[in-house]
């Protein structure tokens, strides 16, 4: 059986979690990094994640990818919104990107229902 990206994405948290619990100050330092990066200012937090999006298709993080469609989604980003950020990574990438985008569709269905 396949594992979902649900699952998956849960799954990396917690071995992630695990880590950083041995490295406390890498992990505030880098919380602090994302809560100083991603909030509201001149750039909406929600296209603060849908560049992430795009960043995460072009990097090929699954995790990366898994983690900012929740944050999108959050934040109020559209299934249409999403998906015109992948056609854009996959401008920037290449043929990686019709890979990792394809990805990013998969885990954007599964999460928005």
């Amino acid at each position: 059986m396949t594992e979902s990206h649900k699952d998956a994405f849960r799954n990396m948290r917690r071995s992630s979690g695990k880590v950083l619990s041995q490295i406390p100050d890498v992990l505030r330092g880098y919380g602090a990094l994302g809560k100083g990066a991603v909030q509201d200012g001149a750039v909406s937090v929600k296209n603060k994640e849908l560049i992430a999006l795009g960043i995460a298709i072009t990097t090929r993080c699954e995790g990366c990818i898994q983690a900012h469609v929740t944050n999108a989604i959050r934040a109020g980003a559209s299934k249409e919104e999403m998906y015109e950020t992948i056609g854009v990574a996959i401008l920037m990438s290449g043929g990686p990107g019709t890979v990792y985008g394809a990805k990013a569709y998969d885990v954007i269905e599964e999460f928005m229902d």
